[in-house]
């Protein structure tokens, strides 16, 4: 598997209100008049609104009022601007060119000296409203056209100033928390703010002693980097790799979070930036990140794992040798869905490494990969089946997977696309492969000492799994067929299911196998006089009174068809000189067809005279016919019907018969088992059943 999972965009707008929260807690509080749960009528609001635009739009100014004014409407602007109804409206005010313009400091008036009245906190203002505004994806070209890049890196590099204060701080970090929302999944903005220049100054924010500015920065280069190869080559370049190594490994989880995205958009699709990332000493710092209380840190560790091991072998050596194995099975057995997809990811692509594969099934990893089979995650689901078709690769796997219920949990599994699917076939035709040796000797020992469940298990996976020439030794020598035989005979409808599968496949795949549509044998050959002679008076020397009407025959012909004929007419019987020779209990189209058959030595049968045909054919003993009558009521053997065929091949000893009645209740157990007589068949038929395969799985295996 080669998928590029992204987790969600971690909540920008949430991020942003938090902050500012915190930042103007002890600041003036907005009355309650201001802000948009005090308003009835939409109307009210967009005036509201207005007024805060035609505000900032009249005090571009350095005058203290003016300063003053823009202070607070940014401020109300960004409260509403939280409000996802409301941002449109503002939109439609004309709020972007006004905020845009405020990212700025305005210009010095006349004798005006130093900094100015609140330095730094309109343009943090105007920022922080246009990054919410820009949360929505329609309005992010809009801002971008308004200038407002070109003022946002400006803003960045006010992280130099002398006067480096908390208010600078803040003002730098919602310059790049909107730079990140700005170029969220727009990739035209994602290369205009690199052409603005902005890179170069987010990696130097990368060392910023404010673990927030830290934080923002990453996120805006994590943003940047994805999907875009000429940002991740320029990030690359500036150095930043070094700084985001050292951040994998800091106690704040806000800040390994971030810095773990970045190298994840980095190196995805980059095997230059990945193996820079590498040589940079990236690896343990993300295996460490396994073990995060932080479960976003955890799944972009695992999914960053994944994509080393798609390096080369080494590294997925040096992955699990360097500990990850535990943490990512851990991983597997957690609540959160996207964190155990991204763990059977790195798994898989560690298990297709050779000297990987027994090291993730002896920490206890092929219980909860065979668990997450059963998830409604597709992504989940394929990754587990993906890790499993490379663990089954090793040997020493394979007897561990049967032994848990492996192979029933890929056999009747329910998988989504068609991609898993797909490798659950190739997992079991490598299980397949594996069937032999010293891998068929463990199997058949757990087969013999195990715990009854875990023989049961065994001996189920063989019959669907073991070569043509092993099907003696396990099934009648290793006692395999007791225990399938047992499976029928049980209390459980499931196991009753399950032993029936297992049968109908061994039996399907035995050399002696009788398929219910197939051709029956030929009789023993023959000269035949042919179809012209049936019912010919010509050279006829006997005549058969059947249902009053005669039926002119040839002796040499019936002496040549069967014993009985032979009898009749060579033994001492009254038929032996009769010229006419009375059938009492055949009816005239059977008879016919009968005679047919015997000068011809084929017939075609229709299924409604089949079973009248049987009875004449097992009276005069034609093996030939009888045989071509249990291959035509085979065709009609039904659910409702296969107790009466069955008792009829006994009434007939139609073997051929028996056989297809003992496939079918096999093939179609699972609709036979509601039947309330379905359990007496079973127990009648059971005797039958074992001479079955005790033949069957006798005879020499058949060359092909």
């Amino acid at each position: 598997m080669d998928r590029r999972t992204i987790s969600t965009r971690k909540g920008s707008k949430r991020k942003l209100e938090q902050d500012f929260e915190h930042e103007n807690q002890d600041r003036h509080k907005i009355p309650a008049t201001d802000t948009a749960a005090g308003y009835e009528s939409h109307q009210k609001l967009t005036r509201h609104i207005q007024t805060q635009v035609d505000i900032l739009n009249s005090s571009f100014s350095s005058l203290e009022a003016d300063r003053a004014a823009a202070r607070r409407a940014t401020s109300v602007l960004s409260q509403f601007a939280k409000t996802e109804e409301l941002v449109d409206t503002m939109v439609d005010c004309g709020a972007v060119p006004a905020l845009v313009m405020h990212l700025q400091a305005p210009p010095h008036t006349r004798g005006e000296n130093g900094s100015k009245l609140y330095e730094h906190e309109v343009e943090k203002g105007s920022a922080l409203a246009l990054g919410l505004l820009a949360v929505k994806p329609e309005h992010q070209q809009l801002i971008v056209d308004a200038g407002a890049l070109t003022h946002l890196v400006e803003l960045l590099k006010r992280h130099k100033s002398v006067d480096n204060s908390r208010t600078v701080n803040g003002v730098v970090r919602k310059a790049a928390d909107a730079i990140t929302n700005l170029a969220h999944e727009n990739s035209g903005i994602k290369t205009r703010v690199r052409i603005e220049g902005a890179i170069p100054y987010l990696v130097e924010l990368l060392e910023h002693a404010d673990a927030k500015v830290q934080r923002a920065a990453a996120g805006a280069l994590r943003t940047l980097a994805f999907k875009n190869d000429e940002n991740k080559n320029q990030i690359a370049e500036c150095n930043a790799l070094p700084t985001l190594v050292i951040m994998l490994g800091s106690e704040d989880t806000a800040i390994h979070y971030e810095a773990v995205g970045v190298i994840g958009n980095l190196v995805h699709s980059s095997p230059h930036i990945k193996k820079a990332v590498l040589l940079a000493g990236a690896l343990q710092p993300v295996i460490g990140l396994l073990s995060s209380p932080c479960s976003e840190s955890q799944r972009e560790a695992a999914l960053l794992l994944g994509q080393f091991a798609a390096a080369d072998s080494d590294c997925k050596v040096h992955i699990v040798q360097r500990g990850a194995v535990k943490p990512l099975i851990d991983m597997l057995e957690s609540s959160d869905v996207q964190l155990k997809e991204m763990a059977a990811f790195a798994l898989g692509r560690l298990a297709q490494e050779t000297h990987n594969q027994a090291g993730i099934a002896h920490n206890g990893g092929i219980v909860p990969l065979l668990r997450l089979l059963d998830s409604k995650s597709g992504p989940l689901q394929h990754n587990a089946a993906f890790t499993l078709y490379g663990l089954v690769d090793n040997e020493d796997n394979v007897a561990d997977l049967i032994k848990v219920g492996g192979f029933q949990k890929l056999q009747y599994g329910e998988f989504i696309v068609q991609q898993t699917k797909d490798c659950v076939a190739k997992t079991m035709r490598r299980l397949e492969e594996k069937i032999h040796g010293r891998v068929l000797n463990h199997l058949l020992y757990l087969m013999r000492v195990a715990e009854r469940n875990i023989q049961r298990r065994v001996a189920l996976a063989l019959a669907h799994l073991c070569a043509p020439d092993d099907r003696k030794v396990v099934f009648l020598d290793k006692n395999g067929l007791d225990l399938l035989l047992g499976l029928l005979e049980s209390g459980s409808v499931k196991l009753q299911c399950d032993g029936s599968v297992a049968l109908y496949r061994l039996a399907t795949q035995a050399s002696s196998v009788f398929p219910v549509d197939a051709a029956p044998l030929s009789p023993t050959p023959q000269v035949y006089l042919g179809e012209q002679y049936v019912n010919n008076p010509t050279l006829s020397d006997v005549t058969f009174l059947v249902e009053g009407k005669r039926f002119y025959a040839h002796r040499i012909c019936l002496l040549a068809s069967s014993d009985a004929f032979r009898a009749m007419f060579d033994g001492g019987y009254r038929e032996r000189n009769a010229k006419d020779v009375e059938i009492p209990n055949i009816r005239w189209d059977v008879f016919e067809l009968m005679m047919r058959f015997i000068y011809t030595g084929s017939v075609e049968i229709n299924v409604d005279l089949a079973q009248d045909l049987l009875r004449a054919a097992d009276q005069y003993l034609l093996d030939g016919l009888k045989r071509l009558c249990e291959c035509t009521i085979a065709q009609d053997i039904s659910v409702e019907n296969v107790s009466l065929m069955y008792e009829l091949s006994e009434g007939f000893n139609a073997m051929s018969l028996r056989e297809s009645c003992i496939l079918f209740i096999l093939e179609q157990f699972d609709k036979l088992c509601t039947k309330p007589w379905s359990s007496h068949l079973i127990q009648r038929i059971m005797p039958d059943i074992r001479h079955y395969f005790e033949k069957a799985l006798s005879k020499p295996t058949k060359l092909t």
